[in-house]
């Protein structure tokens, strides 16, 4: 996996920088505990932090070119570069070692940056070509892998993750009214390319950003196409098949141990059956499986809408029935109290509370088994298993789809704050613009068009804060996760199946089911939708309370210039939840916002203009 820095100064000598260099690379430190390393030229830096995942011995980074024309730093995994690396020996190309990084290097130099429309994976480098004088920055497709930078007067800092660009004195961390809305409105529908941090960017999923003496530029290379969809029920169901035993075992591919996460959902448990499915015909052990669960959550498990039932039951049934090497992860509830600082500091930015550090320690202990880990994220969005995507006064909500009938922590702003922000202006701008650029297609009914326009607000914007989620608190383990549903190939094709197909049998994400039925017990064929559980300790609320009334008592608590102190005193006063980000309400999710918001303020010394 790997985590990357670097800088462009055209009026500094980055040789004399190195207290500055060394410090943003020491920032991804955990992205990378296997190896360090660096290049520099007159006015060029690249860092780079290795978690050794392919060619343990060999894939040393930055890494140059034999003409020492083209240098990279990398991160992510390419699934199809033994593919890649054939094509390029065909044309000449002689590679040093058996990395999938050697061959990004030498796809970039025979097809420059039109290389990113040819890998398959999830990824984010940075490449200083010399030729040039040029700096290029590609981000995979659905921005699995993140990559930061900010650009100046004369140059151009970059990072996987804010730390890394907070390192440099030439920036520092300051929240504008556009910041503040993205915290307080979009939590959970990020602006494609901001960084809330004032100055600060994201390359965009599927977008490459050259740099140069001539300035900065953005270029798409990829996005969802819109096209009619050919095939009947069964045959869509088998290509399904066919495309997901295809992913799942390209992404088996590692020199280190492999696992996956397994909550007992149709999700996770079609991916962890379809590995095993792979490893026996290849001749290899069982793989192991993991899964969270809460002391004494069987006694007290509520259901509710986001979770109906406990994950625990349904992910040992699934092993059970496929013979992996199980491991169930209980989570302390100390544990989650013990660990918040740890889940900030992973994230740079306030989070989702107790639900990040459940996943957290989830992670932590996956990494004393295995290096990388394969997840079900994102089936969800493309076969359509949200409760958005059946619920009527969702799918008629003029916004995104998710924050129907909820209210956001906007509602805690002050006032004066409120009118420098406009919440409510802000989200109708991000949702108008969002649903202005997604691709429609001609003489489709209107139910499949209505799906269309959510599953695309669901990959595109939705599916951002989760990645985000995902990559920040499992690489602050140093855990690589990888995300099947995520391969652009499924994406596009199963975005443009009928509604009628994705609910086949009359059940959301119908597709799926008939697509992995036989491989899976019935009961997890048919479970419902549950997300990631909370904690289900009463203690865990009661400390939270505590923790919210003191913050109220504390004079300076920078939270309060932005948030109305009498208002969230009213509502801890009346028993009332706190508004919180997450689309599943939760009694603590308000809280958690509120003191992580705080604490964020505090740390990283942000300054609210």
């Amino acid at each position: 996996m790997c985590g990357i820095a670097g800088w462009v100064d055209w009026q500094r000598h980055l040789v004399n920088e190195s207290t500055t260099t060394a410090a943003m690379t020491a920032t991804m430190a955990n992205r990378g505990p296997d190896g360090a390393g660096s290049w520099v030229g007159d006015h060029v830096y690249l860092g780079h932090r290795r978690l050794a995942i392919i060619d343990l011995d060999g894939g040393g980074q930055p890494m140059t070119s034999p003409r020492e024309d083209v240098v990279i730093t990398y991160s992510g995994e390419v699934y199809n570069f033994t593919e890649l690396r054939a094509e390029l020996i065909r044309l000449g190309h002689r590679f040093r070692t058996r990395s999938d990084t050697e061959v990004v290097l030498e796809g970039y130099r025979q097809w420059g940056p039109a290389l990113a429309e040819r890998l398959n994976g999830m990824f984010a480098f940075a490449v200083w070509d010399h030729r040039t004088s040029e700096l290029t920055l590609v981000r995979d497709r659905l921005g699995i892998k993140p990559l930061y930078y900010h650009a100046y007067d004369s140059g151009i800092i970059f990072g996987s993750e804010p730390k890394a660009i907070l390192a440099n004195p030439l920036f520092t961390a300051e929240l504008d009214s556009t910041g503040i809305a993205e915290l307080f409105c979009v939590a959970t529908a990020p602006t494609p390319g901001h960084g809330v941090y004032r100055g600060l960017r994201q390359v965009q999923p599927g977008t490459i950003v050259q740099y140069s003496r001539r300035g900065l530029r953005e270029v798409r290379y990829w996005s969802l196409p819109a096209r009619e969809h050919h095939g009947s029920l069964n045959e869509t169901t088998s290509n399904v098949r066919d495309l997901l035993t295809d992913i799942v075992e390209r992404q088996l591919v590692a020199d280190v141990p492999v696992g996956s996460l397994l909550s007992g959902g149709v999700d996770s448990s079609a991916v962890t059956a379809l590995a095993s499915k792979v490893r026996a015909r290849q001749g290899n052990d069982k793989i192991s499986s993991y899964s969270v669960d809460f002391p004494g959550a069987e006694r007290s498990f509520r259901s509710t809408t986001w979770h109906p039932t406990r994950d625990e039951p349904f992910a040992t049934q699934v092993s059970a029935h496929l013979g992996t090497q199980h491991t169930t992860i209980v989570v302390e509830p100390h544990d989650v109290l013990a660990y918040e600082q740890a889940v900030l500091d992973a994230r740079d930015l306030p989070g989702w509370g107790e639900m990040d550090v459940s996943l957290f320690l989830l992670f932590n202990k996956v990494r004393d088994y295995s290096t990388v880990a394969l997840s079900g994220e994102s089936a969800d969005e493309i076969f359509g298993g949200y409760p958005y995507f059946t619920d009527p006064a969702a799918r008629a909500f003029d916004g995104f789809p998710w924050l129907a009938g909820k209210q956001g922590p906007s509602a805690l702003l002050r006032e004066d704050v409120r009118r420098a922000v406009d919440p409510e202006g802000y989200l109708r701008q991000r949702y108008a613009a969002a649903v202005a650029e997604a691709p429609t297609l001609d003489g489709e009914s209107d139910q499949d068009a209505d799906i269309r326009r959510i599953s695309y607000l669901a990959l595109t914007r939705w599916l951002v804060a989760l990645l985000d989620r995902k990559d920040r608190i499992s690489m602050a383990t140093g855990l690589e996760v990888r995300v099947p549903f995520c391969d652009h190939r499924l994406i596009e094709y199963v975005w443009n199946v009928p509604w009628r197909y994705k609910t086949a049998g009359g059940r959301e994400k119908g597709l799926l089911r008939r697509a992995v039925a036989d491989l899976l017990p019935e009961p997890v064929v048919n479970r419902r939708k549950s997300g990631f559980p909370p904690n289900p300790d009463p203690h865990y609320l009661t400390v939270l309370r505590q923790r919210a009334t003191e913050l109220l008592a504390d004079a300076n608590a920078p939270v309060f210039d932005l948030v109305d102190r009498s208002e969230v005193a009213n509502r801890l006063r009346s028993g009332q939840p706190l508004p919180s980000p997450r689309a599943a309400t939760t009694q603590t999710a308000g809280l958690n916002f509120l003191l992580n918001l705080d604490s964020w303020l505090r740390r990283y010394q942000v300054r609210i203009l």
